[in-house]
């Protein structure tokens, strides 16, 4: 994935982890357009980052993400990137059945299928494209699940499953499929205090070693922080109760 000459869109980008990407990507050079479904959010955005665009969507709507994706590649042809970011994270109370179905659902519709729905609409362009990336964020609950979250964590073990997939399916094209799966990170994905959480990795660290990554390595499939690390290999290292049993030391 090259660094610059880019036009890129990024789901979830009025805020958080899309923000900080939206930013990061624009420094570079990059043509940036940014998608939510909050205008209002949207415009901070870009008004603090002049030359950055804005485009709402509702990434739970089926029909809506096929005119957005008519739409974007009309007014963007050179459109070579899609960052599917955007996401929700809820606690669900699974003894409450079914009452959390409606959280669960909204939680698959946006996390997985969001991204999955833009993906097939964008990808007759993207392969027309040169040089062209699908990146997917995934998270360190793919590999370790949050009992308090388990249609969070399902549907982020969902996107890596399909990112693997994908990528072998899309091999010998000009599209490459790179996942990038964030620690727990001072965001606001799950409420004001954990933007300030001290045992939450900062967001700009996160986003710089990111970008390190990405400039060091062009042909990363995955992106894996050092802090994330014990997560991603939980398994494989024998370390995976221990793991479990710490990232749900706070259920």
């Amino acid at each position: 994935m090259k660094m610059n000459g880019n036009t890129i869109l990024i789901t979830g980008g009025g805020s958080g982890i899309g923000r900080a990407l939206a930013e990061a990507f624009h420094a570079l050079g990059n043509s940036v357009i940014i998608t939510g479904r909050r205008k209002s959010a949207l415009d901070t955005v870009t008004a603090a980052n002049p030359g950055m665009q804005a485009m709402v969507l509702d990434i739970n709507d089926a029909e809506a993400i096929k005119g957005f994706a008519a739409e974007i590649t009309k007014t963007h042809p050179a459109l070579n990137i899609v960052i599917h970011n955007a996401g929700i994270m809820v606690a669900e109370t699974i003894g409450d059945a079914p009452d959390y179905l409606e959280t669960a659902e909204a939680t698959i519709a946006t996390n997985l299928l969001g991204p999955i729905r833009l993906t097939a609409a964008l990808l007759p362009h993207l392969k027309t494209q040169g040089d062209a990336s699908v990146v997917n964020v995934s998270s360190g609950l793919a590999f370790i699940p949050f009992v308090l979250t388990p249609t969070y964590s399902a549907t982020k073990a969902g996107i890596h499953s399909y990112s693997m997939a994908i990528r072998e399916q899309l091999k010998g094209t000009s599209v490459k499929v790179v996942e990038i799966a964030p620690p727990y990170v001072q965001t606001e994905l799950m409420g004001e205090h954990q933007a300030s959480d001290p045992n939450a990795m900062p967001l700009t660290d996160f986003i710089s070693e990111v970008m390190q990554i990405l400039t060091d390595n062009p042909d990363a499939k995955e992106v894996i922080v050092e802090r994330c690390k014990p997560l991603r290999f939980a398994a494989e290292s024998g370390n995976f109760d221990a793991m479990f049993a710490g990232v749900n030391s706070r259920h």
